[in-house]
């Protein structure tokens, strides 16, 4: 009975014979007849495929390669490698790789992701060198926020590079202003004038928003200044004028649109109407409105003050709207000879303007009428005057 080799064994020999060695060294050494294993190399000394013929040495060529690319296809998946990334990413995708797939070479890995390994080495010696930058700048930065607070904030750049300085640490300014920067640190000595221009800002706030709605007489004060030809020269006329019934409660003609003109005009307005508590006063930003004299004046009397935006005329549409509507029904109409006739003119129209004109935001009640109905009502409910001022 024929004895019975295995298929690998059967290859082995092959091998080592496709590798030099004779059919008789072969059949001398393993015991086996010559005939046998010329059978087994007509078996065995050609693979065929449908497009080729392979001898043994070359399927091991090709079993190598397809191995080698399988390598290469699981690198590719562990990395999450995408074509056309820029250099500094696929470094990055090598290192991670590399520490945490130990089975892959650096040459396997650098091959698969077309990096020279030269290139990869040279990216691990930076990154050990940016660790150590690192760490000095966290420490530069530690002594910049340390300096700084040292000097409650007024020192800027140059100033915290010459304290570094001497004491052994050569900075440049432009990196600690870098530095400061990062940290959010700014000097108060470059930034006084921008908070005082914000509290500024803040002091001369808006406080009505175009909501022209006051619940009370002597709620909400309104007040312009406009002005008017007569002969060779300008007159001015300021106007207070309340927003509840859109009555006008003070008036001044002068041939100055100096602070004196609001400040009287606002001096006679509050005592004709009993000193109100609870005032606010809105204007735009004129400068006779702005002044210390007439914001001192307000403060004084507690009286809130409120601003239009500049540049923005419809903050105080109220007090332009009866401006326009005098010079209409009015001005327009007249020839003026002197500043006492142009006074003369304001104090009839304004006279006519509270008592006898209907006013649409009433609901064509006068301002005077519509006042007078709001003092009634406290009348009737047995309200005292303390509490309708």
């Amino acid at each position: 009975m024929p004895i019975e080799y295995p298929v690998d064994f059967k290859r082995k020999i092959i091998r080592r014979y496709e590798k030099g060695e004779s059919i008789k060294e072969l059949s001398q050494e393993f015991h086996i007849a010559q005939s046998t294993i010329y059978h087994w190399r007509k078996l065995f000394c050609s693979i065929q495929t449908p497009q080729h013929t392979y001898t043994p040495k070359e399927f091991d060529v090709l079993s190598r390669k397809l191995e080698k690319m399988e390598h290469e296809v699981e690198i590719i998946r562990l990395s999450g490698f995408l074509a056309k990334v820029p250099l500094r990413r696929k470094l990055e995708v090598l290192e991670k790789t590399y520490r945490e797939n130990q089975q892959f070479s650096v040459h396997e890995l650098c091959e698969a992701l077309g990096v020279a390994r030269g290139t990869f080495y040279n990216h691990i010696f930076r990154r050990v060198d940016r660790s150590k930058r690192e760490e000095e700048q966290a420490e530069l930065m530690l002594r910049v926020q340390q300096i700084f607070d040292d000097s409650q904030q007024r020192f800027g750049a140059e100033k915290i590079r010459t304290i570094l300085a001497q004491n052994g640490m050569k900075v440049s300014a432009k990196r600690i202003s870098a530095i400061m920067q990062e940290l959010d640190l700014r000097s108060i000595r470059s930034d006084a004038k921008k908070q005082y221009k914000k509290r500024q800002q803040y002091a001369k706030r808006n406080l009505l928003e175009r909501e022209f709605v006051a619940e009370r007489p002597n709620q909400i004060w309104v007040s312009d200044i406009t002005y008017f030809r007569v002969n060779n020269y300008w007159v001015y006329l300021c106007i207070i004028l309340d927003l509840y019934a859109r009555r006008i409660v003070g008036y001044r003609v002068s041939r100055n649109a100096s602070t004196n003109l609001v400040t009287a005009t606002f001096r006679n307005a509050y005592q004709e109407r009993g000193k109100p508590t609870n005032l606010t006063f809105h204007s735009d930003r004129g400068k006779q409105y702005t002044s210390a004299a007439f914001t001192l004046l307000l403060q004084k009397n507690r009286v809130k003050q409120s601003f239009s935006a500049t540049g923005r005329p419809h903050d105080n549409a109220v007090a332009e709207t009866f401006f326009a509507t005098f010079k209409k029904e009015e001005a327009y109409r007249r020839e003026y000879t002197s500043e006492q006739s142009f006074f003369k003119s304001v104090e009839q129209y304004i006279q006519f303007y509270n008592e006898v004109r209907p006013h649409q935001t009433l609901k064509y009640q006068t301002p005077q009428a519509f006042e007078e109905k709001y003092y009634a009502s406290f009348i009737e409910n047995g309200c005292s005057n303390s509490v309708m001022e």
